[in-house]
């Protein structure tokens, strides 16, 4: 199936392990372009070198750390240098702290909520801003979890409280783009075998297993087939949307 992507630019922010990566991977099948984004300049010039030597795609390596305000100018002007123009953006980025509420400090509540979800605003703000000003269509996919729904039982209240605040972002920002063309969905992920993960899945696997009824997690490129598709032009009617890619976990 072609999923119109073929010569579409696209951004992937923390695009250089895990999910990110996955997607970069996907989009690159597809014949995307593809800017890979991440605090490690070395780790987005490794990614964006393989994708090209693999796909022949056009690749950019750009380093952006989420924490930084001034980042969003930085990465779309190096991306549009690489590229001229721009369809896609994909905020994957994101830290999970671990500290139970009554242990956790301000300081941490705070850059868990500046990276998940102060830095995806600032990114989808600015994408918007091109998009509109060069009176083009674009999609938008805003990675969340499914702790959003269920809260967290180990510890991440942070983490949750972030992405909760991404998915009615997201929504917010559809009912505003909607009229123009421009599609903002999200994707939760459940329990995934990513590096973010590993430790914790090595020590408790069975655990989190548990709780997925299809009896195991995901392997990245599993969640990043939803990505693309959001991506793709197979999606054009859906914005508002959040793909529960959970293995059962969630079910509504």
């Amino acid at each position: 199936m072609d999923f119109g992507l073929n010569g579409k630019h696209v951004i992937v922010v923390g695009g250089t392990k895990g999910l990110g990566k996955a997607v970069c991977k996907l989009f690159a099948e597809e014949g995307a372009n593809v800017a890979i984004v991440s605090r490690h300049q070395a780790a987005c010039d490794a990614v964006a070198e393989e994708l090209h030597n693999t796909y022949g795609v056009k690749t950019v390596g750009i380093t952006c750390d989420m924490g930084d305000d001034h980042c969003g100018d930085i990465l779309f002007e190096k991306a549009l240098n690489a590229f001229d123009s721009l369809d896609v953006l994909v905020n994957n980025a994101g830290i999970w702290p671990q500290a139970y509420v009554v242990d956790m400090k301000e300081e941490d509540f705070r850059h868990t909520l500046n990276v998940n979800l102060v830095s995806p605003f600032i990114l989808c703000r600015n994408f918007a801003r091109y998009l509109l000003a060069q009176h083009r269509t674009g999609k938008i996919i805003n990675v969340v979890s499914q702790a959003v729904f269920h809260g967290s039982t180990t510890g991440h209240a942070h983490y949750a409280a972030s992405k909760g605040g991404l998915v009615t972002f997201t929504i917010s920002l559809a009912r505003e783009l909607a009229p123009y063309g421009i599609n903002v969905n999200a994707v939760a992920p459940g329990i995934m075998d990513t590096p973010m993960m590993h430790e914790i899945l090595c020590q408790k696997r069975e655990y989190y297993q548990s709780r997925i009824p299809l009896g195991r997690e995901a392997q990245p490129e599993e969640v990043g087939y939803s990505v693309v598709f959001l991506a793709s032009n197979k999606s054009d009617y859906l914005t508002g949307i959040t793909i529960d890619a959970t293995g059962g976990m969630l079910m509504r």
